[in-house]
C-alpha cells in the first residue's frame, strides 16, 4: 500500500478485474439480490464485457447487495497479482473471498494508523499490515487460510486503537438515553428510534442497526466494526472520523446530501437521487 494514502490499493477497479463477484459466489433470491443464482454462474445481467448492465438501475431492479458490495481490491488482486491478468478461471473464485477478508483487515489497520490518537500503536498497525500483506499475495498460504485466527490476531489491535481514540468521550458525562462513549455492542437496536442521539465515540461493535432511525444523530468517532447499517435512516447524520466504518455500510445505508461521512468514502448515488 502507497505510504502516501494507505487505502487506495484497496479501492475496487472493476476494470482490471474478471467480474469475480458477479459469477463466483452463489446468490439466494433476497431483499438483497433478486434472483437466485447458482455458484460460478454468471448473473443474469452480466454482460459480454464483463460489465453489469444494469449497474446504474441495481436498487430500483431489487439488487441493493450489489450497491453495497465492496471487495477492498481484492478483485483486481487476485487476477492481476495471483493469476498475472488471465482470463477468469474456477480457482480464482475460491481466492476471491479470502483475499477480500485479508484487504478488510488491511482497511482497518490503516484506519488505526491514520488516527493520531493511537499513536502509539502505529508501528504495531504498519507490521501486522505488512503481514496481513504478504499473506494475500501467497497463493500457496491462501488457499490453506483460515481466516479465523488472521482476524482474532489483529481483532485485539484494533480494539486497543478503538479504546485510545474513544478515551475522550467516555469521560464525559450525560443524563438520561444514550449518551457519548455509551457501549452498545452487539445490541439488537435494528429499527430504534436513535434520532439525533448522542453517540460520539459510542462502542458499536457489531450492533444490529437495520432500519433504525438514526436522522440527525451524532456518530463521531464511534466504532462501528460489524455494525449493521442496512437501511438504516442516516439523513443528516454525522459519520465523520467514525472509527472502521466501510463503503459496505455506507452503500446499505440511507442517506442524503446531508449526511455527513469521511472524505475518503464517495457519496452514494441513491443518497443524491431518493432512489
Amino acid at each position: 500500500m502507497p505510504a502516501s494514502d494507505p487505502f487506495a490499493a484497496l479501492q475496487a477497479d472493476c476494470a482490471r478485474c474478471r467480474a469475480l463477484c458477479c459469477v463466483g459466489p452463489a446468490f439466494a433470491a433476497s431483499a438483497d439480490f433478486a434472483h437466485d443464482k447458482p455458484a460460478e454462474r454468471p448473473c443474469v445481467h452480466l454482460g459480454a464485457d464483463d460489465r453489469c448492465t444494469i449497474h446504474t438501475r441495481l436498487r430500483p431492479r431489487g439488487y441493493p447487495g450489489c450497491v453495497a458490495y465492496d471487495c477492498f481490491g481484492a478483485g483486481q488482486h487476485v487476477v492481476q497479482v495471483l493469476f498475472d491478468g488471465a482470463d477468469r478461471s474456477p480457482a480464482m473464485f475460491g481466492l476471491l473471498p479470502l483475499v477480500r477478508g485479508l484487504h478488510e483487515l488491511l482497511w482497518y489497520l490503516a484506519d488505526v494508523e491514520s488516527r493520531p490518537a493511537a499513536a502509539a500503536l502505529h508501528d504495531a498497525a504498519r507490521h501486522a499490515a505488512e503481514r496481513v500483506t504478504r499473506l494475500a499475495g501467497d497463493p500457496e498460504r491462501l488457499r490453506a487460510l483460515d481466516l479465523g485466527p488472521e482476524r482474532a490476531a489483529v481483532d485485539s489491535l484494533l480494539r486497543e486503537a478503538s479504546a485510545l481514540v474513544r478515551a475522550p468521550h467516555r469521560r464525559r458525562r450525560t443524563r438520561g438515553g444514550f449518551r457519548p462513549g455509551a457501549v452498545l455492542a452487539r445490541r439488537d437496536l435494528a429499527g430504534a428510534d436513535l434520532r439525533r442521539a448522542r453517540l460520539t465515540g459510542a462502542d458499536l461493535r457489531g450492533t444490529l442497526l437495520i432500519g433504525a432511525d438514526l436522522r440527525g444523530a451524532d456518530l463521531r468517532e464511534a466504532d462501528l466494526i460489524g455494525a449493521d447499517l442496512r437501511a438504516a435512516d442516516l439523513r443528516g447524520a454525522d459519520l465523520t472520523g467514525a472509527l472502521f466504518l466501510t463503503r459496505t455500510q455506507v452503500g446499505s445505508a440511507l442517506g442524503d446530501p446531508s449526511t455527513r461521512v469521511p472524505d475518503r468514502f464517495p457519496r452514494p448515488t441513491h443518497w443524491l437521487s431518493g432512489g
